[in-house]
């Protein structure tokens, strides 16, 4: 059965680029109320500008605990989120350095079939101008592009899914662009997806 997700509540949220024109952010998906036991302490060490969460947070004393972390947590809504606490379903990223915008990325839960953008969120992200879609849903790692945006999925940190690693993503913006990376939360080590597109 196919995934269906509606996108009905959108915001706009700012986040601050260093005067040095860098920002490290850790992006994180579906800890469904069981995050793995290392990953907050993991992401405390990698000291985040901010945290973006991708939805199916489950629990949500999860945000509480990543929120202690960084001094900006952005998080939507997933499918097995309700709507209890008022969490939009995509999420408009205005990376600026003062006045000038560096970058716009479009958060959101379902965002692909396979490694293509879902049509909804590709109309969504062309009409906000965006560079980058970030989702979760698929607990799948994934650095791929379609057409001009690229897609970052930073898999799962809660409970394992089929053999599929539990994992978190970075995203570095610095002068010489946007790298993209992934850390095991089981031994701390980077992690190379399998599928990259990119």
């Amino acid at each position: 059965m196919r995934a269906t997700w509606d996108i009905e509540r959108r915001i706009h949220v700012d986040v601050p680029v260093r005067a040095d024109g860098t920002t490290h952010v850790v992006v994180v998906a579906d800890t469904h109320s069981a995050p793995h036991p290392s990953a907050l302490e993991l992401v405390r060490t990698s000291a985040p500008d901010v945290i973006l969460h991708a939805g199916d947070i489950g629990d949500y004393a999860v945000l509480d605990d990543f929120s202690r972390v960084t001094s900006q947590l952005v998080a939507v809504r997933g499918n097995i989120d309700g709507r209890t606490m008022d969490l939009p379903d995509a999420v408009t990223l205005h990376f600026r350095r003062g006045a000038r915008e560096v970058t716009r990325w479009l958060l959101v839960h379902i965002g692909v079939q396979g490694a293509r953008l879902r049509a909804p969120v590709r109309a969504l992200a062309a009409r906000e101008q965006c560079d980058l879609v970030i989702c979760g849903h698929s607990h799948l790692p994934l650095v791929a592009r379609d057409g001009a945006l690229a897609i970052f999925n930073p898999g799962s940190i809660g409970p394992r899914r089929f053999q599929l690693p539990i994992v978190y993503g970075t995203i570095a913006i610095g002068p010489a662009g946007i790298q993209f990376g992934h850390v095991n939360c089981e031994t701390g080590a980077a992690w190379v997806p399998l599928f990259t597109a990119i």
